[in-house]
């Protein structure tokens, strides 16, 4: 078919593009945009935390030792050096090393399920997520035209007690995503009986989970449980990223599954970017092993902590009674519900003309849920506006 004056180029996207796959998160990001807008909506790390001197610093080192590995392509696992380093870096916080065949580099952890969902999703396959949960990931999957189920969370995370439920009245998913730890958007981690549970019904059910790691390094508090992963590297793939904790810059993260899925996770990822790029690989491997990515980690975790408690406290003070939010462990967000079945895209609407910016919650669901909801991101916002953010928004919700 030619195109036309008369005719759109709508009309030859692909039919996976069509529909509700959303543009929600360019939507979020256009916030970030307006001039002088308190914004709570985007989940981005704070600049204060990026290592500017020390990056500087490194790439000096690079060009006067003449190296020539960080500014050429890598394979497409991923450079030796780093991967080593990053298996490290595994072993050391969550109690396992992958072996070499298990791992590999990827351009962030939204490829990470790029890679899974090529790997595993034909059309009106079936994955479970979390309600709510992380809108890319609902993105993601359902560009591969998969039917997107949610299991409801509590303060506890994943209701595991009705996925099993779900599960023995006949549900029949190929793939779970779960964000365990400090969730998107819910700010609220998985319990560690849980957590063993959950595996269990993968083994018994013969589903992958996918666990996404994004913010578990960001927890307030030394008290994490155990990730999936290492308590079932048989029935987990784990998809991290280093743009929350080193910079997303450099758009870099990994991998972590069975042998068998890492493989063909390597044959996927050689039809799309083909490797993630060698200068970021560099870059942290040597801020890992310098110990420069903990040092970075610690100021991370006291300088959201202390937004978290602020916001928190600011919601208290603030929001009419029957308002309700998650009080955050880690991470970057609160979940707040409004009172009595308040409408969260007008209130977004009507908060951006008040100069503040918000997420309606119903864009972390596939189900249209969540109308009443508000996803709250601390993580960018001045310190110094998150009081007068929250009493403007406050005055906007009914009572």
């Amino acid at each position: 078919m030619a195109v036309t004056p008369e005719t759109s180029w709508n009309s030859l996207f692909a039919a996976r593009t069509r529909g509700d796959v959303g543009d929600g998160i360019a939507e979020i990001l256009s916030l970030l945009a307006v001039p002088d807008l308190i914004s709570f909506a985007g989940g981005f790390p704070d600049p204060l935390t990026f290592p500017r001197a020390r990056a500087s610093a490194l790439l000096e080192e690079f060009a006067a030792a003449g190296e020539s590995t960080a500014f050429q392509y890598a394979p497409t696992r991923g450079l030796a050096g780093p991967l080593d380093a990053l298996a490290g870096r595994l072993e050391v916080l969550q109690g396992r090393r992958p072996a070499d065949d298990e791992l590999l580099i990827t351009s962030g952890a939204i490829e990470g399920l790029e890679l899974v969902c090529k790997s595993f999703l034909d059309r009106g396959d079936l994955v479970v997520v979390e309600g709510p949960t992380y809108l890319g990931a609902i993105m993601a999957f359902r560009s591969f035209e998969a039917e997107v189920v949610a299991v409801p969370l509590d303060d506890q995370g994943l209701e595991v007690d009705e996925l099993e439920r779900r599960l023995d009245d006949g549900l029949r998913p190929k793939l779970l995503y779960t964000i365990p730890d400090h969730q998107n958007p819910a700010g609220v981690s998985l319990a560690r009986e849980r957590r063993g549970l959950l595996v269990e019904l993968a083994r018994r059910h013969g589903f992958l989970i996918v666990e996404d790691v994004a913010y578990r390094e960001l927890g307030f508090e030394d008290d994490a449980a155990p990730s999936l992963w290492s308590l079932a590297p048989d029935v987990v793939v784990q998809a991290g990223t280093t743009s929350k904790t080193f910079f997303p810059g450099v758009r870099l993260g990994w991998a972590v599954g069975p042998a068998e899925v890492s493989a063909q996770l390597v044959s996927a990822k050689q039809n799309t970017d083909q490797c993630a790029g060698a200068l970021g690989q560099r870059l942290f491997e040597e801020y890992a092993r310098r110990g420069w990515i903990d040092e970075q980690l610690a100021q991370s975790r006291s300088l959201y902590r202390r937004k978290s408690e602020r916001m928190l406290a600011a919601l208290e003070r603030w929001m009419p009674t029957g308002t309700r939010w998650t009080s955050p462990r880690g991470g970057f967000f609160s979940w707040l519900t409004l009172p009595g079945g308040g409408d969260a895209a007008d209130l977004a609407r009507r908060a951006v003309e008040r100069g503040v910016g918000i997420v309606p919650g119903s864009l972390f669901f596939p189900d249209g849920r969540g109308v009443d909801n508000v996803r709250l991101s601390f993580s960018l916002v001045d310190e110094a506006v998150i009081d007068e953010g929250i009493e403007r928004l406050a005055s906007l919700v009914p009572s």
